[in-house]
C-alpha cells in the first residue's frame, strides 16, 4: 500500500514538473512572438535608422523634425508627421523621473491655456510597470494625449539622454527650440509665441 502511494506521489510530482516546464516554455515562446510582432509592426511603419534620422530630416533647430512611429494608449500607431500643419510640443518623459514630475503641472497648464498639441512620449521601456503610467496621468490630471514609445524607437531616433527632453516643432515640422531638462510655464509660452 505504501509503495502504491509513493508511486502515485512520484508520478504526480513528475507530471507537475513536466506541466510547469512546458507552460514556462509556452509563455516564453508567446513573449518572444509578441516582441517579434511589435518590432515587425514598427519596422513596417518606418525603417529604424541606427545612423541617424532619414534623409532630409534632423534633430537640430532649423531642421525638419525626424519622423518616428509611436503608439497611443489604445495601441494605434501614429507618426510625428501626422501632426504637420499644427505646432507640436514633443516631450520625452518617464514616471520615475523627478524633473519630469516637476515639469508636468506646467505642461498641463500650457495645454489648458493654449490647446497646443502635446506629443507626450512616455519611455515605456524604462518603466518598472506599465501600470505606473495611467496612475501618473491621473495623479497629475493630464488631459493631453500620452503616447507609448514601445521598443524605444522615438528615443533612439532622437538620441534621448537626459529626460525630460522637449522639442518645439512648428506647423511646418521644423524644430524651433530644444530643452534638455524641465521647463516651466513661462518658458513654454515664450517658445510657443516665437513659433507664431
Amino acid at each position: 500500500m505504501k509503495n502504491w502511494i509513493i508511486g502515485l506521489v512520484v508520478v504526480a510530482l513528475v507530471g507537475f514538473a513536466g506541466y510547469t516546464y512546458f507552460e514556462d516554455k509556452k509563455e516564453e515562446q508567446l513573449r518572444e512572438e509578441a516582441k517579434a510582432q511589435l518590432l515587425e509592426k514598427y519596422n513596417s511603419q518606418q525603417q529604424l535608422q541606427t545612423d541617424g534620422p532619414p534623409e532630409g530630416e534632423g534633430l537640430k533647430i532649423g531642421e525638419v523634425a525626424a519622423d518616428f512611429p509611436i503608439e497611443t494608449a489604445d495601441g494605434e500607431v501614429v507618426h510625428l508627421s501626422d501632426f504637420r500643419g499644427e505646432p507640436v510640443i514633443l516631450n520625452f518623459w518617464a514616471t520615475w523621473c523627478p524633473p519630469c514630475r516637476a515639469e508636468m503641472p506646467d505642461m498641463q497648464k500650457v495645454y489648458e491655456d493654449t490647446g497646443v498639441r502635446i506629443l507626450s512620449a512616455n519611455l515605456i521601456e524604462t518603466e518598472k510597470s506599465e501600470d505606473h503610467v495611467p496612475q501618473f496621468i491621473e495623479e497629475y490630471g493630464m488631459t493631453f494625449d500620452v503616447y507609448y514609445d514601445r521598443g524605444g524607437i522615438a528615443a533612439q531616433t532622437y538620441r534621448i539622454q537626459p529626460i525630460p527632453t522637449t522639442y518645439f516643432i512648428d506647423s511646418e515640422g521644423v524644430i524651433s527650440f530644444i530643452a534638455y531638462g524641465p521647463l516651466n510655464y513661462d518658458m513654454m509660452i515664450q517658445e510657443l509665441e516665437k513659433m507664431k
